[in-house]
């Protein structure tokens, strides 16, 4: 009877398992578009910063990801079965929070003088040649960089969330699922920002080395790392805007229905238009990102000028 049982347990534990990396896999497919713009996002957040301290950075940044999402995961949870209706609300300040940060970005050169801009390059330049202040500006980067991954990684979580509630899972096999996912998304993320960051690095390598077509691959790396760095800058504000704006659009009906409208209005143009219906609620969800993100901005401004400051 004893052995029977503990057969029994072994085999609901293996079910269990089963189960959970099913709905890890579901969920990480459908995190997957969450997966590239965070991917976006945080190789941005370490420009600027020196060549041997990439690394760190990104491990400093991955940490405080899994710190966010050890959180996140009991939180969800928690809200999930106690304050379902708290989700939507969350989510949405958590989406026009994203939207301002792509704004402001998009706005600096409005918002700043070249003046402005010198001196804060000036400030760079002086903290690159002193240790202790490049620790400052590392650790600006790094808050930055954790504060836009909490955003992202509630996204995953709810996301997440919601696929496993919907296969009907029981509570462990959901805190596993969510566990599962936190875990992979974090290593895979950080993992790939590490390489990106380091492509000049590999690049100066191979460029030293002794064979033409080794020194030629090391010289395109070198040359394409900036440009990369660069694109990824852009790609990352777009990435705020999306993500934000979808965030905010699936929770508003109208902009919702709007999307949807549109996505159908186009989906019957000859030969594009499978294209065209994929494309277009992305592209009403960034525009919607950018109004969004120039009226929390307009708000923010407000406040701040009446309070003083700049």
């Amino acid at each position: 009877m004893a052995a029977g049982s503990l057969l029994a347990l072994i085999d609901d534990i293996a079910s269990v398992l089963d189960d959970v990396a099913l709905m890890s896999k579901v969920a990480a497919k459908k995190t997957a578009g969450v997966l590239g713009d965070d991917l976006a996002l945080n190789a941005q957040q370490v420009t600027g910063v020196n060549a041997d301290r990439e690394l760190p950075v990104v491990w400093a940044v991955g940490v405080g990801s899994l710190k966010n999402k050890a959180i996140l995961v009991p939180a969800a949870l928690a809200i999930s079965a106690f304050l379902p209706q708290a989700i939507t609300p969350l989510l949405m300040v958590g989406g026009a929070y994203l939207c301002f940060e792509g704004f402001e970005k998009l706005a600096h050169k409005f918002l700043h003088s070249s003046a402005e801009d010198a001196a804060h390059e000036e400030e760079l330049a002086t903290a690159l040649a002193a240790k202790a202040d490049m620790r400052e500006v590392e650790k600006e980067k790094i808050k930055g960089a954790v504060r836009t991954d909490f955003i992202l990684s509630a996204e995953i979580i709810v996301i997440s969330l919601g696929v496993v509630n919907e296969q009907g899972a029981s509570f462990g096999a959901q805190v596993a699922a969510l566990v599962a996912v936190a875990v992979a998304m974090t290593i895979g993320v950080y993992g790939i920002v590490a390489g990106i960051v380091k492509i000049d690095d590999l690049g100066l390598y191979l460029s030293r080395k002794s064979g033409a077509a080794t020194r030629a691959i090391g010289n395109l790396l070198l040359a394409a790392a900036p440009r990369l760095m660069k694109a990824l800058s852009v790609i990352g504000t777009v990435a705020m805007f999306m993500v934000g704006g979808g965030i905010i659009g699936h929770a508003v009906e109208p902009l919702h229905h709007l999307a949807e409208g549109a996505a159908h209005a186009v989906s019957g143009v000859p030969l594009v238009g499978g294209l065209l219906a994929a494309v277009t609620p992305t592209l009403i969800d960034a525009v919607a990102g950018v109004i969004i993100g120039a009226v929390v901005l307009l708000g923010v401004t407000i406040v701040q000028r009446l309070r003083g400051k700049h």
